[in-house]
């Protein structure tokens, strides 16, 4: 389905003005590939599921691991009712040319390669979160889905929140007055992303030169497979994995893309068990605007979770989703507060952030999370693991999109 194909073809949906079309014409059908079906993929295999009837369809399944794509290949066939062609290699799948879009779930490192490739390809694409890990790749999938047409969600959720849309709305309408300062803590009391299967996982089931993605040899390790999240191999860590969520914020919020400056430090302080990743992250970013932005993550103590935005007039408190005068003595300062909680639906609802893909896809406008956005959280992500790394004070030349 080419890009003037689905120009032609926009529609207005059937419901609630929704442009997914609720059509049986094959032409009009969205062919779709998974690239990537473990624990995120199966969860956004299950939430497409849910919109078979807007004459959508999963056609095509890549995963480097035999058991995941199987179990993939059969919930597809299940779903949709024919079997969807199967692949170890995801550059195989892009030059299949039915295919019109590809949902992007691998570990970390992978993300930037393939979504470049993708959109080269002339394939829309979902790439989840972190947009990229490595500036250099992060930089150029960013720059060639800027150079094509197509259409690319990242899967920062929150995008699509609506207590999140509301908030972003309010602080960009000024009710906070001048923002100095961003507070945001996030913290559990867990080895997270411990996998209990390890034992099980047999070479032969693994494409390996395929998940290694052409980078430095390594000889086959399972649990660099299962638990990537722990390796400086496969990720940077809590920059990526967490903070890109709640980084992401700070330009959609108050309209500055990309940190000046960070600085960052952490370690492993108690799950001593072969984890590279931190276990303790905290990192300080300025913005060219004039405010500081505090993140921290622990994974030693639960205690002490937080997402407090200050303002002049105000504090935006987006843990409760309220804004009120706390902090504030100004003249000016807010009168009354503002209760923005949002009305949750129940738990069968459609995924917003995927039925907002899915929209794009067919009325070619921008999405939710665009690629812009993408490359805010993977620059200030790289500014602030390279920070910790090097122990040095990072900055970005906005002018030549670079590190410095």
């Amino acid at each position: 389905m080419s890009y003037s194909q689905v120009s032609r073809r926009a529609f207005v949906g059937a419901a609630a003005g929704s442009t997914l079309a609720r059509t049986a014409s094959a032409n009009d059908r969205i062919s779709i590939g998974m690239v990537g079906v473990g624990g995120r993929g199966g969860g956004h295999l299950a939430s497409l599921a849910k919109f078979k009837d807007y004459n959508i369809a999963v056609t095509a399944i890549c995963d480097i691991y035999r058991p995941n794509r199987e179990r993939a290949v059969a919930a597809a066939e299940k779903t949709w009712g024919a079997k969807p062609r199967a692949t170890v290699d995801y550059r195989e799948m892009l030059s299949w040319k039915d295919l019109d879009a590809v949902i992007i779930a691998t570990p970390d490192f992978a993300h930037s390669v393939m979504l470049k490739q993708a959109v080269e390809a002339g394939k829309d694409a979902y790439c989840e979160k972190p947009m990229g890990v490595d500036f250099a790749e992060a930089k150029a999938a960013y720059l060639a889905v800027k150079q094509s047409d197509r259409v690319v969600q990242i899967g920062t959720q929150k995008r699509s929140d609506p207590g999140y849309v509301s908030a972003a709305r309010l602080v960009r309408s000024g009710i906070l007055g001048t923002v100095t300062r961003v507070d945001m803590s996030v913290n559990f009391q867990e080895p997270r992303w411990r996998r209990k299967d390890i034992a099980s996982v047999k070479a032969e089931d693994v494409a390996w030169d395929q998940f290694v993605l052409g980078r430095e040899a390594r000889p086959f390790d399972a649990r660099l497979l299962r638990e990537w999240q722990l390796f400086c191999y496969t990720t940077n860590g809590i920059p990526g994995l967490w903070m890109s969520h709640y980084i992401d914020l700070v330009p959609w919020f108050l309209e500055d893309p990309y940190p000046a400056s960070a600085v960052a430090q952490g370690g492993v302080y108690l799950w001593k068990d072969g984890r590279e990743t931190c276990d303790v992250f905290q990192a300080l970013l300025e913005y060219p605007k004039g405010f500081l932005v505090s993140f921290s993550m622990s994974l030693t103590n639960s205690a002490g979770w937080r997402n407090l935005w200050f303002g002049s007039r105000g504090t935006l408190d987006m843990d409760n989703f309220i804004i009120n005068s706390a902090g504030s003595d100004m003249p000016d300062r807010i009168a009354k507060n503002i209760d923005f909680r949002p009305e949750r639906g129940p738990a069968a609802e459609l995924d917003p952030h995927m039925k907002n893909f899915l929209e794009c896809v067919r009325s070619r406008q921008q999405p939710a999370a665009p690629i812009e956005a993408g490359f805010s959280h993977a620059v200030a992500g790289c500014m602030s693991a390279v920070a910790m790394e090097t122990g040095r004070r990072v900055r970005f030349d906005r002018g030549k999109l670079e590190l410095v």
